[in-house]
């Protein structure tokens, strides 16, 4: 089975579960695992920040980010396909009583431009605009790349404003590889940083939250109140260690897959593949309505051993990653060529829906 519905699904290699195998381990919640502190480290100093916090997921540590930087009654702005505001559940205002301030931009990318004139005016009868959210890579909105210099024009921005800023970096490393620019010059930017270690980079579990010592205090408490508190969790910090000195720079090959297999999707009559929009591992396309819709087509592709997200209507993504190789992007590309050929309008729809991590 080919799996591009995401990278999500990517499992941990033989080293990778040696090195957890091997990890010393202690009770994280009395701070004595060491490998958990080694991890938290080690991330904070790559960021240039002061301390960090392991977590369960990329969701949590987003939550934990927004309850760092806001109080109940406050509101955040973020594009309107951002994962905080649509995929996390309804969090920010179940979790920390806070409002989701939707922005359309190009995209995904939010600019000066779309932020300005945004916040509320300091009246009693409004909510209070606090944080600012990017997401970098943006998912749904493309899997784009933010540009360091409009990371740090809307950072400035915010600050000017008396924001504070937040980066959903489910796809951090992603996007550092990607635009060419370190993971310190991107921190800089932000007060906190979410990181996703189970996408990319290949770990079973875990994500980060990085900022400041005072509010990573903060963070460690919120974390507990969100029931996410670990024990012996160098297990899996372990895995997050070995990704970060071993799966990094490997990620330019899935980029490059992602573009082999946009190049390939667009020389397919009825399917609209961009291989100019393609900047990271995440290859969006659209089908021809006339051939079907994206859920029958993924349908009849798992038939043929090959799984691809379908996103509602006739759109779709495939994400490469490190359990995908470049034979895997070819032969995808063909079966896609032999459903459209075959024809699947008729394709019975079982256990099929939209995946949006």
């Amino acid at each position: 089975m080919i799996d591009l519905r995401s990278d999500t699904v990517t499992k941990p290699t033989s080293a990778m579960k040696q090195a957890m195998f091997d990890a010393e381990v202690g009770d994280d919640m009395m701070r004595e695992d060491p490998t958990v502190n080694r991890l938290e480290t080690m991330i904070a100093e790559m960021l240039g920040k002061e301390a960090a916090v392991f977590a369960c997921s990329g969701t949590q540590s987003n939550q934990m980010g927004i309850r760092v930087n806001c109080m109940p009654g406050d509101e955040l702005l973020i594009n309107h396909t951002g994962h905080i505001g649509i995929f996390e559940a309804g969090g920010p205002a179940v979790l920390s009583g806070v409002t989701v301030r939707q922005i359309n931009a190009a995209k995904g990318m939010l600019s000066v431009d779309d932020l300005a004139g945004q916040p509320r005016v300091a009246d009693q009868h409004y909510c209070r605009t606090r944080l600012v959210c990017l997401e970098n890579t943006t998912n749904i909105a493309g899997g784009f790349v933010y540009p360091l210099e409009q990371l740090q024009q809307v950072s400035g921005w915010s600050r000017d404003n008396d924001l504070k800023m937040h980066l959903d970096g489910a796809r951090f490393f992603n996007a550092i590889v990607a635009g060419g620019y370190s993971a310190a010059d991107a921190a800089a930017c932000f007060d906190t940083v979410s990181i996703c270690f189970s996408k990319g980079l290949g770990c079973p579990m875990g994500s980060v939250l990085v900022g400041t010592a005072e509010d990573m205090h903060l963070a460690r408490r919120v974390r507990k109140m969100f029931g996410g508190a670990l024990r012996q969790s160098g297990i899996v910090a372990a895995a997050a260690i070995y990704a970060l000195e071993n799966n990094v720079d490997r990620l330019q090959q899935d980029h490059d897959n992602a573009q082999l297999l946009a190049t390939r999707l667009a020389a397919i009559d009825g399917i609209d593949a961009r291989p100019d929009a393609t900047e990271s591992n995440l290859v969006f396309f659209e089908i021809s309505a006339e051939l079907g819709t994206a859920v029958q087509l993924a349908a009849a592709l798992k038939e043929r051993d090959v799984r691809i997200g379908p996103m509602g209507g006739q759109r779709m993504r495939a994400a490469t990653h490190i359990d995908v190789s470049k034979q895997d992007v070819l032969s995808t590309a063909d079966a896609v060529r032999a459903c459209v050929e075959k024809g699947f309008a008729n394709q019975e729809l079982v256990g099929s829906g939209p995946y949006s991590k």
